[in-house]
């Protein structure tokens, strides 16, 4: 039966069965051989090649670039080298999981914090080759990290959470040794240069693409792939099909097993369902809660699923205009949302409960519960205190690429505003405006998930509740106690007056209610039972250069 690869699917014989083919095959003469080989050689390749079913693939080939989507960050992780990255821990349940705490070599074989702890120095591998044979050298590193800090938008803000943050701190000492300079002691630096971001491009290759309009290449990078990673495009069909072939001369981390990648672009969830309960794809994700839910039951694929550290779904309430400028009018939001239905009915139990926590922060965790539940006595009395006794009209606003989760939570939340007086009209916006929609700050409800790659609570809440007010702080947050604490969370060298800040900065949040916290998402995959090698990371994309297939 041919597989959605347009391939044979391997074939399942005995050796005595083969023997008979073979005896046939006798008789067949050169053309049935000819016919015969091509299904042996899929057979054979068929093991060596991981066929990835996905519901939206790349918009582009540069996670730096404006607009990219989450499925490039996939791309640059098995493309690109970084200096360094995170070493790896086993889970409770078995699963492999990034270490936030442990960093690990990549591109470079050694890193070295200077004594007075202003400084980093890394020496880079010297057999280390982009995919076209050119050496990499630390001016590569250099022109990369300065294309980090200078190229603007998300990755530019992102350099600075760990602060990184202009050309002059990034210092070519030779060929195979790179240096930062520090501009103040930052606990998140060499954790952030091991994220998605700080990419080691063929700067040359770049280069010679680049124009005085666009001096990082950001077009051209669009389009084409200039790394040294574990692996090289094959090819790209934007919106139909990635395939990705092992770099054989990669020399970052160990070979890996699967020689090529086929990600296929398959927006129906019930399609890839069925490709990989057939047997015809090896992973796949993004299924509805529901579907993990019988997936796991059913029991004929395997299912990883990991909560996603420092992340949430939460409603952003928009605090910089009116109506919900009014803190008790948030509050009265936040008891009136309906947890628990939304918990069963909408994500099937397949998230973290982040409500009916404690009154008290007690630990400098992050997430953790607020301490609101389904209360809609308490909220009728707030929407009182707010100056709403008789109501209000407003908008929701999701994203339809969530809406297998984001429709139900939202028609949820909708019906139960409407028992306080709350009228909200449900705004479906499409997931390719989505971003461009929020970053503009005007909605005034919004159903969102954001997740921070470092796991600390200092870094959510710098992007989401500082008044540098980043693109991801939706609810134009702005409160000068909070960003002090922020700060001093941040830079302190003091291990109780970080805990203490962590923990005021968090009973801040719960009683300003810039959003309301549903859950923490578990990041679920599916994939056949002999598939080994998965890893969980921050940025929730598969990592190829870790599977094996039995």
């Amino acid at each position: 039966m041919p597989d959605h690869s347009g391939q044979e699917a391997p074939l399942s014989v005995s050796p005595l069965d083969l023997n008979r083919r073979c005896v046939v095959l006798g008789g067949l003469g050169v053309a049935g051989m000819a016919a015969f080989a091509p299904r042996l050689a899929w057979a054979q390749g068929r093991s060596e090649t991981l066929l990835v079913v996905q519901e939206l693939g790349p918009n582009s080939l540069d996670m730096q670039g404006v607009g990219s989507n989450q499925t490039v960050n996939g791309l640059s992780w098995n493309c690109y080298d970084r200096l360094l990255t995170y070493a790896s821990k086993t889970l409770p349940d078995g699963t492999l999981s990034y270490d936030r705490e442990k960093l690990a070599p990549e591109l470079a074989e050694s890193w070295e914090v200077a004594p007075d702890g202003m400084s980093c120095t890394f020496k880079l591998r010297k057999d280390a080759k982009f995919h076209d044979g050119t050496p990499v050298t630390a001016k590569d590193v250099k022109w990369s990290f300065d294309r980090a800090v200078k190229v603007g938008g998300f990755p530019t803000f992102q350099m600075s959470a760990g602060s990184l943050e202009k050309p002059e701190q990034f210092v070519v000492v030779d060929d195979h040794t790179f240096r930062i300079d520090y501009v103040r002691k930052d606990k998140m630096l060499l954790f952030n240069v091991a994220v998605v971001v700080p990419f080691i491009i063929n700067s040359e290759l770049a280069k010679k693409n680049a124009t005085a309009e666009d001096p990082w290449a950001l077009s051209w990078l669009k389009n084409n792939e200039a790394g040294g990673g574990a692996y090289k495009i094959e090819s790209w069909k934007p919106g139909s099909e990635t395939v990705l072939t092992r770099f054989d001369d990669w020399k970052s981390g160990p070979l890996p097993k699967v020689k090529r990648v086929i990600a296929r672009d398959v927006p129906s969830a019930g399609t890839r369902r069925a490709m990989l309960e057939r047997g015809d794809a090896d992973v796949s994700s993004g299924f509805a809660p529901r579907d993990f839910e019988q997936i796991i039951k059913e029991g004929k694929v395997k299912v990883s699923g990991v909560p996603i550290p420092n992340a949430l779904w939460y409603v952003a309430l928009n605090t910089a205009k009116p109506p919900f400028d009014n803190v008790k009018l948030r509050q009265a939001i936040a008891w009136a949302m309906p947890y628990e239905q939304i918990q069963s009915s909408a994500f099937f139990g397949r998230a973290v409960p982040m409500y009916g926590g404690a009154a008290d922060v007690s630990k400098p965790v992050w997430p953790q519960p607020f301490p609101y539940v389904t209360d809609l006595d308490k909220a009728k009395a707030l929407m009182k205190e707010a100056g709403f006794a008789s109501g209000l009209e407003t908008t929701l606003s999701l994203d339809t690429g969530t809406a297998t989760v984001g429709e139900p939570t939202a028609i949820l939340i909708q019906e139960s505003l409407a028992k306080i007086g709350i009228k909200a009209g449900i705004d479906k916006i499409p997931g390719a405006n989505w971003r461009t929609t929020l970053n503009k700050k005007e909605l005034p409800l919004a159903l969102n998930r954001f997740s921070g790659w470092l796991d600390y609570p200092e870094y959510y809440f710098y992007w989401n509740f500082h008044s540098n007010n980043s693109i991801f702080n939706i609810s134009s947050y702005q409160n000068k106690e909070m960003d002090a604490l922020i700060d001093k969370a941040r830079f302190t060298a003091d291990a109780a007056e970080y805990d203490r800040s962590v923990k005021d900065f968090i009973a801040l949040c719960m009683r300003d209610v810039p959003v309301v916290p549903l859950n923490q998402p578990i990041h679920d995959v599916a994939m056949q039972k002999a598939i080994t090698g998965y890893e969980f990371w921050f940025h929730r994309e598969p990592d190829y250069r870790q599977f094996a297939k039995g």
